[in-house]
């Protein structure tokens, strides 16, 4: 068996783009910001195999600015004026956020120009949930080695978090996990 020098120029492109998205995302790891937040495991749908967590996760959405005030509960003091605080919303919303990181808190920044749909992640709200829970839509895969314990299904009073990085653009992209008890914080290995 012979191989050409066609055959060992491609394989060495691909291994150059290969190595090059692997760089990128090695090189976004050490320099964009970090911030660990609470996620829920959903049932994933991808048709691939293999053992991984689809989670969303969730984001601070009060300094956002929504379309209408009416959509808004806000807090109020005892003469019934409203005042600032974390506000609820009366209605399921959506919008497109850009996130940013702020006191060690994801947050989304609603974007205001939303005509064009590429712009940021989407954010999903519930009615009677308050501003800091809001959800991404798109969720996030966390990949399990193959002989990893799943931390799934969460006893009562524990909390999934997981650590994220938030590139320029894009989605964020998982670091680690931890469990949160009442008392405890554990991050979770997966080796």
């Amino acid at each position: 068996m012979k191989i050409s020098k066609t055959s060992v120029a491609l394989l060495l492109i691909q291994l150059a783009i290969v190595s090059s998205v692997a760089a990128k995302y090695l090189y976004q790891r050490w320099t964009c910001p970090r911030v660990w937040t609470r996620t829920v495991a959903i049932d994933p749908e991808l048709p691939m195999r293999g053992r991984y967590l689809s989670l969303r996760l969730t984001v601070d959405g009060c300094q956002s600015t929504l379309p209408s005030a009416k959509a808004a509960r806000f807090p109020r003091d005892i003469n019934g004026a409203a005042i600032r605080g974390p506000y609820q919303l009366r209605a399921s919303a959506t919008f497109h956020a850009d996130l940013k990181i702020q006191n060690n808190r994801l947050l989304a920044i609603r974007i205001q120009d939303d005509h064009n749909g590429a712009l940021g992640q989407e954010v999903s709200v519930w009615p009677g949930a308050p501003c800091d829970s809001m959800r991404l839509d798109v969720p996030v895969d966390f990949y399990l080695a193959e002989h990893a314990q799943s931390p799934l299904p969460l006893k009562p009073g524990q909390e999934l978090w997981i650590e994220v990085t938030i590139p320029p653009k894009g989605p964020p992209r998982p670091v680690q996990l931890a469990l949160k008890d009442n008392t405890a914080w554990t991050p979770l290995a997966f080796q």
